[in-house]
């Protein structure tokens, strides 16, 4: 049951770090900011949103050792994007990464991300320009991120091990017969897999670490929780949360934390 379960932040490493001295609110924007970063660039790379998810746990663990302040918000992106697709069934080459992100550090790419809602009217013509590497610019750009991955593993011992919830909180609601036609109205079920996934998803940019601070199990079990209220949905009485290594305490915790990020 070993890659059910991720490394945790220790108190002292939560309560002082590298980043301690910088105000709250900073450290939350920075991470923010980041995780979209590498969730647009996983998109642009075509990479299954999974590993994008794993890139961001990894990249939060990082800042828990080395500063946030110590290298580029975008270089810490490309390199652990880059390590974690390295070591799953989908790599991307340096060359991709490294364009990817020239674009979206364009002016149009900076539109991509700032806009979601935009027309396509609405937005600037692309200039290729704006996001062309040279052959040089690549090496050095290439020599760099290489440098920055060796440094992400090194904070992080080696150790790139990461589970997600997601696949646990299918697997749970299956257990519940969540997914039973005598749920009314038909499909519920589908609609409470549909938010419990979409709280899961939110959960990565809480500024409550999460996802450095809870198990998987604890995060899937909580997203249901809540999904299954929202919706109205009746799950089984008495404390069935207890089955899936999840205490009453740390339910409650985590449910408010995933309604505030959704807020």
């Amino acid at each position: 049951m070993s890659h059910l379960i991720n490394p945790l932040a220790t108190t002292a490493q939560l309560i002082s770090n590298p980043s301690s001295h910088l105000p709250t609110e900073i450290q939350d924007s920075i991470r923010f900011y980041t995780a979209r970063l590498t969730q647009a660039a996983g998109i642009l790379l075509r990479l299954p949103q999974d590993i994008t998810a794993q890139a961001n746990v990894l990249l939060f663990r990082y800042w828990l050792v080395d500063g946030m302040m110590e290298w580029e918000f975008s270089d810490v992106s490309a390199a652990t994007l880059y390590l974690t697709a390295k070591i799953s069934s989908s790599p991307r080459s340096l060359r991709s990464i490294t364009n990817v992100y020239a674009f979206l550090a364009s002016p149009t790419g900076l539109e991509y991300l700032s806009s979601s809602q935009a027309t396509a009217d609405d937005k600037p013509a692309p200039d290729p320009s704006t996001y062309y590497l040279s052959e040089s610019t690549y090496i050095t750009k290439r020599n760099h991120l290489l440098l920055l991955e060796g440094q992400i593993l090194n904070a992080l011992g080696f150790n790139t091990h990461v589970a997600l919830p997601h696949p646990l909180a299918i697997t749970y609601l299956q257990t519940l017969d969540v997914f039973s036609p005598s749920h009314k109205p038909k499909n519920i079920g589908k609609q409470v897999a549909h938010r419990t996934i979409a709280h899961l998803n939110t959960a990565l940019l809480s500024p409550q670490l999460l996802y450095l601070t809870h198990q998987p199990a604890a995060l899937a079990t909580a997203a249901i929780y809540l999904a299954a209220r929202e919706l109205g949905v009746r799950l089984p009485e008495g404390s069935w949360w207890e089955v899936f290594d999840c205490e009453r305490e740390e339910l409650g915790f985590l449910v408010v934390g995933l309604g505030s990020v959704e807020g």
